[in-house]
Order: C-alpha cells, then sequence, then structure tokens
C-alpha cells in the first residue's frame, strides 16, 4: 500500500488530542515571561529601576547591575524548574537560533554550583560564519556576538518536558555588522521615535515618546500529518510543486468563517494556551476562505515585542501541531488554485500620552494631528514605495501576489472614499472654506483647523496593499511565512524620514512668517500634490489597474530578484545612514544574502519537480499506460473492432505525449540550471533563475504533470492529492 492510502486509511483512525482544559486565561498569561511585575519580586530596587529605565527609557544597563539582573532571572527560572539559558535571536535564515548552555558549572576546586551571571545574560558569541552574512564574515572568521535586548522580556520555553530561558537578543559581527532581523528594527523604532515626537510637539508639548504598534494576523493552512509526509514537496518545501485542482475548491466559499473542525479546533486550543503563558494575547481564530486555511490574531502590541511574538508563535504552532499528528503549512501559496497565505501588518502610531496619531478626533486640533500623520504616510509610501516592494519579496511571495484576496506587486494606498475627498478638499481649495457636506465633514476655515472626521469613515479594501482602515494602516502584502521586522523597519524607517522632512519643511515656513497652523496646512497640501499618484480606491486585481498604474508611472515589479534592486540603490543608502539604521555595508550584505536565499528556494523546488517527476509521476503514467496497452492488446486478440478500443488509443497516446514532454522538459531543466550555476554574480545568477529555470519549466512541466493526475488510474497516483489534503478531516 502506497503512503498516499496508507494516510487517508489511517485518518479514519484519527482523533482529537486531549488538551488540558484551562482556568481564565488571565491565570495564565505570561506566566513564563519575565515581566516587570515579576521582576518586581525578584530584583533589588536598584537592579529593578535599572531595568525599567532601560525598557521605557532606552537606557543602558549599568553592568555591575547586570549581575544583578542575571541572578534574580535565574532564581526565578529555577523555580520554575528550569536548567538551562539560551540567548534567542533571529539571524538572517528566516528562522530563529538559539545555543542552550546549563546554569551547570564547576569552580576550580571541583564543586559544582549553578550560575548565570551579568556577562552570559548581556553577551554571548555564536559563529558568525556559519549563518547568512552575505560576505561580511569570511568561512575562516567565525566570531560574532549576541547582546542582550532588555526592551523584549525573556521568557521560558518549554518542549516536552524540558524548560529553557530564553533572552532574547541581536546579533552581531565581531566587526559590529548587524546580522539579524532585531538589530535594524530597534533603530528604525528609536528613529521614528525621535522624528514623531518632534512633530507632535507641534500639537502637544507634552509628547515625550511616540511607539510604533503592529497588530499581525497570521494566515495558514493545517492538514493531516500523513498525508504532507507522502508529500516530499511539502516535507522540503512547503508547497505543493504539482496538484490538479478538486472539483470543489473554494468555489463555495462555504469554509469561510465556519466551524471549526475537532482536530484543528483541539490543536487551536493548544497552541493558544503555550502563546499564553509566553504572553502573546491572541485574540481571534477563524475558518479563512481556502479549505483546510485558517487565521489568528492578537491584540496589538508595541511593534518589538509583537514581532518577537510572532516568531515565537510560528515555532509554537509547528512544533504543537505534530502533537495533533497535524502539519502546518507557513508558505504563501501551499496550494495551486486557491487562496495563499499572507501576515496582514496593521500598523499605527501611540504617544505617551495616550494618542493613537492615526485615529481621527473630535477636535480642530486633534484632527490636524491625525492629518499630518496621515498625510506623512501616503507621502513615505509614495517615496519609498519600491522599499516597501522590496521589503515584502520572496520566492514564496512571488507565487502570491495579485490574485485571491493578496495585493499586488503595484504598491498604492486605499484611503477611503471621506478621506479622499478631505485630502482632494486640501490639495484645491487651501484658504477656502469646505461646504458643510455631510456629518463627516464640518464647515471649519482650513487656516485654522481642519474638519472632525469619524472613526469608521473607510471600506476596507482587500485588493490594495496598503489600506487605510480607520486608526491604522494595513499592510497586507507581507507574506505568512516572513519575519515581520523586515516590513516594519522598512515602513517606520521610511515615517522617520518623511516626518523629519516634514518639520523641516513646516519650520522653513515659520521662520518665513506664516502661522504654524498655517505653515502646517501649507506643507501637507503640497505632500498631497506630489503623492497623489500612489492613492488608489478601485479594485487592484484589474487589468485596468495595471495600465492605469502604469500611465502614472507607478512600479510593477513582479519578480523578486529585481523587486530586490531597491534595496542597494543610492536613495535607499541615504535613507538608512540618515537615519541610523543600516550602513551600505549591511544593505550590500542584505541584498546578497536576499538574492542568495531566493536562489536556494528555486533551485530547491526546481530539484523536488524533476525528483516527484521521474520517480513518482511517469512510474504511475508508465504503470497505468501499460495496463491501457494490455487491454487494448485483449481487446484486438477477441478480433472486435478498431472502434472497440479507440477511446483507450486516445488516452494511451495522450498519456504517452505527456510523459515524454515531461522527460524531456525536467532533463532541459537540469541542463538550465547547471547553467545558471555557473553564473557567478549573485543578482545576475537570481535573474537567470527566475527567468531561464522558474518561468521557463516550471508551469510547463506542472501543467502536463497535473493533466496526467486526471487520467491516471486513482490506484496508481502515489502522491496524495488536493481534494485529500484539503478536504479531508
Amino acid at each position: 500500500m502506497s503512503l498516499r492510502f496508507q494516510a487517508i486509511n489511517d485518518l479514519t483512525g484519527a482523533k482529537e488530542v486531549a488538551v488540558a482544559s484551562t482556568t481564565k486565561v488571565t491565570a495564565i498569561f505570561g506566566e513564563n515571561v519575565f515581566t516587570l511585575k515579576t521582576a518586581r519580586e525578584y530584583l533589588s530596587d536598584e537592579a529593578y529601576k535599572s531595568l525599567q529605565a532601560s525598557i521605557k527609557g532606552s537606557k543602558k544597563i549599568d553592568r555591575t547591575v547586570a549581575n544583578q539582573i542575571a541572578n534574580g532571572i535565574r532564581a526565578w527560572a529555577q523555580s520554575k524548574g528550569v536548567t538551562h539559558y539560551t540567548h534567542w535571536f533571529q539571524p538572517l535564515t528566516g528562522t530563529t537560533a538559539e545555543k542552550h548552555d546549563s546554569f551547570f558549572t564547576l569552580k576550580g576546586d571541583g564543586t559544582a554550583i549553578e550560575e548565570f551571571d551579568g556577562a552570559a545574560l548581556i553577551q554571548q558569541e555564536p559563529d558568525a560564519s556559519s549563518f547568512p552574512n552575505g560576505g561580511i564574515r569570511a568561512t575562516f572568521e567565525a566570531r560574532g556576538y549576541t547582546a542582550w535586548d532588555p526592551s523584549s522580556p525573556a521568557f521560558i520555553m518549554e518542549i516536552g518536558l524540558g524548560k529553557t530561558l530564553c533572552v532574547p537578543t541581536i546579533f552581531v559581527s565581531y566587526t559590529g555588522e548587524l546580522l539579524d532581523y532585531k538589530g535594524p528594527l530597534l533603530k528604525a523604532l528609536e528613529s521614528i521615535n525621535k522624528a514623531a515626537v518632534d512633530v507632535c510637539n507641534y500639537f502637544d508639548k507634552n509628547v515625550t515618546k511616540v511607539t510604533p504598534t503592529l497588530g499581525w494576523e497570521q494566515e495558514y493552512f493545517v492538514i493531516d500529518e500523513a498525508l504532507a509526509n507522502a508529500r516530499p514537496d511539502l516535507v522540503q518545501c512547503g508547497r505543493t510543486v504539482f496538484g490538479a485542482s478538486p472539483a470543489k475548491g473554494q468555489q463555495l466559499e462555504d469554509h469561510y468563517f465556519g466551524s471549526i473542525p475537532e482536530r484543528v479546533y483541539a490543536f487551536m486550543r493548544d497552541f493558544e494556551e503555550e502563546s499564553y503563558k509566553l504572553g502573546i494575547p491572541l485574540r481571534t481564530r477563524h475558518n479563512e476562505v481556502a479549505p483546510a486555511q485558517f487565521e489568528c490574531a492578537p491584540i496589538f502590541e508595541e511593534v518589538n515585542i509583537a514581532v518577537d511574538h510572532n516568531v515565537l508563535l510560528m515555532d509554537i504552532m509547528s512544533r504543537v501541531a505534530k502533537r495533533h499528528r497535524l502539519r502546518v503549512l507557513l508558505h504563501e501559496k501551499p496550494f495551486a488554485g486557491i487562496n495563499g497565505s499572507g501576515k496582514h501588518n496593521n500598523w499605527s502610531l501611540a504617544t505617551d500620552t495616550g494618542v493613537n496619531l492615526l485615529a481621527p478626533g473630535k477636535t480642530p486640533k486633534t484632527n490636524l494631528m491625525f492629518l499630518t500623520f496621515f498625510v506623512n504616510t501616503i507621502k513615505a509610501v509614495h517615496d519609498y514605495a519600491d522599499l516597501l516592494r522590496a521589503s515584502i519579496a520572496s520566492a514564496g511571495n512571488d507565487h502570491r501576489l495579485g490574485a485571491n484576496e493578496a495585493p499586488p506587486a503595484i504598491i498604492s494606498v486605499f484611503a477611503g472614499q471621506y478621506l479622499a475627498k478631505v485630502l482632494s478638499d486640501i490639495e484645491t481649495r487651501v484658504g477656502d472654506k469646505f461646504d458643510e457636506q455631510d456629518e463627516a465633514i464640518l464647515k471649519l476655515d482650513l487656516h485654522r483647523s481642519i474638519p472632525e472626521l469619524l472613526l469608521d469613515n473607510t471600506d476596507r479594501n482587500r485588493t490594495s496593499p496598503f489600506a487605510f482602515t480607520g486608526n491604522k494602516f494595513e499592510f497586507r502584502a507581507v507574506g505568512s511565512n516572513a519575519n515581520c521586522a523586515n516590513a516594519m523597519t522598512v515602513l517606520n524607517t521610511i515615517m522617520a524620514q518623511t516626518l523629519k522632512t516634514f518639520k523641516k519643511d513646516v519650520d522653513a515656513l515659520i521662520e518665513k512668517g506664516d502661522k504654524k497652523e498655517i505653515a502646517i496646512m501649507h506643507v501637507i497640501q503640497k505632500y498631497i500634490v506630489e503623492s497623489k499618484k500612489v492613492l488608489f480606491e478601485g479594485d487592484g486585481y484589474s487589468e485596468e489597474w495595471a495600465k492605469e498604474a502604469e500611465g502614472r508611472g507607478l512600479a510593477n515589479v513582479k519578480t523578486t530578484p529585481l523587486a530586490l534592486d531597491a534595496m542597494v540603490t543610492d536613495k535607499a543608502k541615504h535613507l538608512y545612514e540618515a537615519c541610523g539604521v543600516l550602513t551600505h555595508t549591511e544593505l550590500e550584505a542584505r541584498h546578497e544574502i536576499e538574492l542568495e536565499n531566493y536562489i536556494k528556494k528555486v533551485q530547491i523546488e526546481g530539484r523536488i519537480m524533476g525528483d516527484l517527476a521521474i520517480n513518482h509521476i511517469l512510474p504511475a503514467a508508465i504503470n497505468y499506460q501499460t495496463t491501457l496497452a494490455n487491454n487494448i492488446s485483449a481487446i484486438k486478440a477477441t478480433g472486435l473492432p478498431e472502434s472497440a478500443y479507440a477511446s483507450q488509443l486516445t488516452m494511451l497516446k495522450e498519456i504517452s505525449d505527456r510523459i515524454n514532454i515531461i522527460y524531456t522538459k525536467v532533463n532541459e531543466m537540469v541542463e538550465a540550471r547547471k547553467k545558471v550555476n555557473n553564473l557567478t554574480d549573485t543578482r545576475e545568477k537570481a535573474i537567470a533563475y527566475e527567468a531561464e529555470v522558474k518561468a521557463t519549466f516550471f508551469d510547463e512541466i506542472r501543467y502536463h504533470v497535473d493533466k496526467l493526475e486526471h487520467l491516471v488510474s486513482d490506484e496508481d497516483w502515489t502522491l496524495p492529492k488536493y481534494r485529500e489534503m484539503l478536504l479531508l478531516r
């Protein structure tokens, strides 16, 4: 019996894994996190105040105090049965990394003790040459460092019966270059904090800190583990490279918001409980549109914490799924013909005075502040659309962008009809008065203020990559498997730079004698005029929009290798340098790493296609071909006319033709890969892999394989089919 049929048979006996019921979420929430509340219990006043100041005021912790903090963290961790600790970081591999060390050590006289001192808390030394570094470190130059990030609390990871203390850190090379996702993000947050506070002080001098917030929505697929294990492409690529569409896919849309399947429901409850213990504030769970697709989302948090929590969640989900004999698929497009998965990044800015800067207010003063940040965001997206596109570029996301609720590769902003009208009025009528039209726009003098705006003054546009949704912007184009830090680093950096320019422009007008409010309105109007071509309210999927966007001069870069070019332009280098986020060397290295990652992903998929075609697809087709040929021979032997087996002859010819095409194209693809592999320039190689391997062969080989799936006997077909993976529970 093939793995496929064995997996299907096993499904009949699959039962829900028992999940221990808990009391209230509040009873376990954050129990495995070293929060400030916990720190108060385990630290001296001096150590507690130092940690608190570091978290809230970004002040460095003195190394002498670090010993006290480390001892307190160890005491807390050991009280929960922890034996090991690790510096937990996010290298440019796309996953997290950790090296576990025991609290146990021996003194010089052989005495066994347990310790965790300040030096171990603050710094460790992993191998910098073994992680992606873009050529910054040679193979023999191994030294690198992880450095403690106090702004993200330490936590305890429970895996089976083991417990490990995890200390969130950044990762840098021996020569100081950032080699992770977190380091640049922290610098971007620092940059936007300063720039946003300076602009906020036009309206409220009490604002001393502005914190970007993030609420991600994580989409994912869940299928039976045995079925997944019977698909080598899912095991190695995270997506199916072959697979004919089932008769019933998502066309009825009956899965969306439907009742959650029992096994999946048990899995959700299980991973949610683990998440709550780690302080991840999950709030929502539901079925998504595609069969076997689901989504979860948390309450908004500070960006740095939200990024850590999302990376943690992906790890937890994958690990917990195994307990339920399930497999979580986080690839952006695991199945062709149905929805892909994204990770919508809902972003806003919050002040330490309790104001959401992207929430329309109820007074002219608060509305002017809202409009300032609203328009600056649009301007930032307009000026740096290429960098936003690069931030979401990946081999997986290339399969998703442009269809099935995924926005197109064209970066545009959806403002909603009311705000679009406000922007239009400001553009054309500065100096005049608004007419009283409806409750969303009041008759007020623009020289002194702007009209009150209602909170829910916009619909949602699922085809827009960057949409305003009432009190935040939703960056929908981020891929489900991505680290949010990449997109958030870019977004907060471009916003910081735009706000700095805005303040400079406003101050220049004030120095010329304009009143503050008038100067602000003049600059807002200027920014609206300069960036209005990026505003689009219609269907982003339509061909008409692609043509219109081209006429507007908006880029439509559909492939990752070309999209990544934006990372190393002079404009990008100036931006990151001006904001103190990344050096030129770090940018060049990241560009190289992203290209290498793309090459490897496409290379692996090409190899998998060849393996499946030669070792699974063609043998199954040849077996059925033999059956047909034998049957035709048997019928001919009876003396029946050709009409008696004509249909089988037609089938036999079609199968034979497709076998020959597949075999030929697979071998041509192998030769094309060999040719491309001889290229030495990484960018040139990535472009060639996309054009000469992926675009030339992947779809054509898949087309003929999927046709064979409909022709070959079901008994002979060894790979689990879409109808089984997506619909069997």
